[in-house]
């Protein structure tokens, strides 16, 4: 059971997913989280490294998709000054945003890579459709109202996952 919230990898930021680590791993999509995994989430506009960053992932050959629960309005005012295709109230963990983003990006669930800051949401949807998945450490230490029951589920289920070894860096 435990198993399904594991991710496959941990970065401290999203800016240390480079395009060259993506294609060695044989990854052309990529869908991401967006509130606390590319800005805070009270924060509602993109920042201009994230949109270099989403410009070097196309001019490498790799798709990307923002995948959020949050509302549209939300979610196209950060997408698109950088013209980042999304998916809005994706219902995660529920996997019908996760194989809607696949299919739009017309690949197999191992080609895509699921990024995100919640394993309740981003790391349980993308293991449940067969994604590689990476956990990125939370941009702000605050959360939604809506986020905070899920972060008590994640330290407890951290806290196991730890003990039997099977997490590799620090909180």
């Amino acid at each position: 059971m435990l198993k399904n919230f594991l991710p496959d990898e941990h970065v401290n930021k999203i800016l240390d997913i480079s395009p060259e680590l993506l294609i060695a791993k044989g990854i052309r999509g990529l869908i991401t989280d967006l509130d606390n995994t590319l800005v805070a989430w009270n924060e509602p506009r993109i920042t201009p490294a994230l949109i270099e960053w989403f410009h070097s992932l196309e001019k490498a050959g790799i798709m990307s998709m923002i995948v959020s629960n949050n509302s549209e309005q939300r979610v196209r005012t950060f997408s698109d000054p950088a013209g980042v295709p999304y998916i809005y109230r994706a219902q995660k963990p529920l996997p019908y945003g996760f194989r809607r983003a696949i299919r739009k990006m017309n690949l197999s669930e191992d080609q895509v890579v699921v990024v995100g800051d919640q394993i309740m949401t981003d790391v349980w949807g993308g293991n449940k459709v067969g994604a590689h998945t990476i956990l990125v450490s939370p941009i702000a230490q605050s959360d939604a109202w809506t986020t905070r029951f899920n972060r008590i589920l994640e330290r407890f289920i951290m806290a196991r996952m730890r003990r039997r070894g099977w997490l590799k860096w620090e909180d």
